[in-house]
């Protein structure tokens, strides 16, 4: 069994391609969840990076620390891939962290020209604890303690569940959020065990691929409208564009839809509630066993031998496939022509894949010294990463730019963070003083002091940043 990296983030922003990672926690820990090593560091913020007002009060992050912290961001992004590797082949779990945390770190990999895909590749894995917690109390209900809201639902918080199961908590740290996570992991594997070894077979998309393709019958949750709802599937083919596993809804008799003209079947599955479901690989599903469908009224109705025999209609109609796959691709080239088509900046490309030769030689470009990294950039085919280095270089050695690559950095950052305009995607300057307003009258009516105290302390952080950024 391989070891896991419990981890969570801190971040100037919720924005994941253009905030900044300030805070990193991870522990390393063996298959039995004892603690192997830890590391906890953090940064001050890079070149126009304008915080969140929000982001800073929620992780506690004052002015002061973020001007008391010495290492940059470079430094402490470097800092952390080092110790990834020297912990070795591993599953990354956090808290949301397929949604959130595992994209935002993605992204910071790429514009620090480290490769961006590490947690799921090289025989690494990834997981997310929130969707254990969820089905944890689904398939073994009461595993996990947890506040209601207003609705009556059950809330998956993290700073509310840890001292619900007597976890201490220091609540929007990054170590403290991966100390907690790792506690609760403890509960599931102790009180959900099936859940709990279902999940680590799932954690790799192509495993989880092959599951949700072998398994005749299977159970597998979603969660929407502040509810975990469980239904019971089968497979019917992947997306032909987006690649997810398109899978049919057992409690739908399918016989109704096997032989519908396509057209008519198109419209049909656009309706509530809705005959296929996504079930997405490549974010770690619970995939688990059909004898859970006594735990789920509407299918303990209908009875696992015909579940089985609807199941089987569907698999064996290749014909309803191709249909299915035929109307897919149809409504991806119409959903294709209508997005507008204006230019990603370098910044969201991603997904926009480098040349592989590019991506062996990142390394490179880490490893020799800070005057010859400028050079090193021209080895690479992808300008994109010229563009990242020399912001780098800008970041961290500006004496090793020319002057005209200084100027046209420094004048881009410069109109960015001074924008007044509303529909820029990174955080400006007047967009933080205009949440600054906004949540001291917030504040203010709820009374909350100590808010309020640090609010002021960041409008003054904003205004040293003004200031700086004006006579720039």
């Amino acid at each position: 069994m391989s070891n896991f990296v419990f981890y969570d983030f801190e971040t100037s922003s919720s924005n994941k391609q253009w905030g900044q990672i300030i805070e990193v926690g991870a522990i390393l820990v063996d298959d039995d969840l004892n603690e192997l090593d830890r590391f906890e560091t953090r940064s001050r913020l890079s070149p126009g990076i304008i915080p969140e007002a929000m982001s800073l009060i929620v992780s506690n992050t004052t002015p002061k620390k973020l001007k008391e912290t010495n290492l940059s961001h470079y430094e402490m992004v470097k800092q952390f891939v080092d110790k990834l590797k020297s912990w070795g082949k591993a599953t990354y779990i956090g808290w949301n962290n397929i949604e959130f945390d595992q994209i935002f770190w993605r992204n910071t990999l790429f514009q620090n020209l480290q490769y961006p895909f590490a947690s799921t590749t090289n025989g690494n894995k990834e997981g997310d604890l929130l969707n254990l917690a969820r089905a944890a109390n689904l398939y073994y209900p009461n595993t996990l303690k947890n506040a209601t809201n207003k609705k009556g639902n059950l809330e998956y918080k993290l700073d509310t569940m840890a001292p619900l199961n007597g976890i201490k908590h220091a609540a929007h740290t990054a170590i403290g959020d991966c100390s907690a996570t790792l506690e609760i992991a403890k509960i599931i594997k102790k009180k959900a065990p099936s859940v709990w070894e279902s999940s680590l077979l799932t954690s790799n998309k192509e495993e989880s691929l092959k599951i949700i393709k072998n398994e005749k019958v299977f159970c597998a949750n979603e969660f929407y409208y502040g509810k975990v709802v469980p239904f019971v599937q089968t497979f019917v083919c992947q997306h032909p564009v987006y690649q997810w596993p398109k899978t049919f809804d057992l409690k739908h008799d399918p016989n109704i839809y096997m032989n519908m003209p396509i057209q008519v079947l198109k419209e049909e599955l656009k309706k509530s509630p809705k005959v296929l479901r996504t079930c997405r690989h490549n974010k770690h599903p619970i995939i688990m066993n059909p004898s859970y469908i006594d735990h789920f009224e509407e299918y303990k109705m209908i009875g696992i031998n015909k579940l089985t025999e609807r199941a089987d209609v569907v698999r064996k109609n290749k014909k309803f496939a191709e249909k299915v796959e035929l109307i897919l691709r149809d409504e991806a080239q119409e959903k294709a022509e209508t997005k507008s088509q204006e230019d990603l900046y370098e910044e969201e490309s991603l997904y926009n894949f480098p040349p592989a030769e590019d991506n062996k030689m990142l390394a490179g470009f880490h490893e020799v010294d800070w005057s010859k990294k400028l050079s090193y950039l021209q080895k690479f085919k992808d300008k994109r990463f010229h563009y990242f280095g020399k912001k780098l270089l800008y970041q961290e050695k500006p004496d090793l730019l020319s002057k005209e690559d200084y100027d046209e950095i420094h004048g881009t950052t410069v109109k960015r963070v001074l924008s007044t305009t509303d529909d820029k995607k990174w955080n400006t300057i007047p967009r933080t003083y205009k949440e600054i307003d906004d949540l001291r009258a917030k504040f203010e009516k709820s009374k909350e002091t100590e808010k309020l105290k640090m609010l002021e302390e960041i409008n003054v952080y904003v205004e040293e940043l003004e200031k700086f950024y004006s006579h720039a």
